[in-house]
């Protein structure tokens, strides 16, 4: 679960960015475009390997 926690003087503006991008960060769209429609053998091989691409560079 994402959560931002807004500062003193922060606006609602920049709490909102850091929020959208966390949920980035997380993947938590890709997970739901994921399950919308079905995945072609394809799709989910590229998937696949932009993710290992992701771990090893996070490593």
């Amino acid at each position: 679960m994402t959560q931002v926690v807004l500062g003193q003087n922060e606006g609602i503006e920049s709490a909102l960015r850091r929020f959208k991008r966390q949920v980035s960060k997380a993947g938590i769209l890709a997970d739901v475009k994921r399950y919308r429609h079905f995945e072609t053998p394809l799709e989910k091989k590229k998937r696949k390997g932009i993710a290992a691409r992701r771990k090893r560079r996070f490593q």
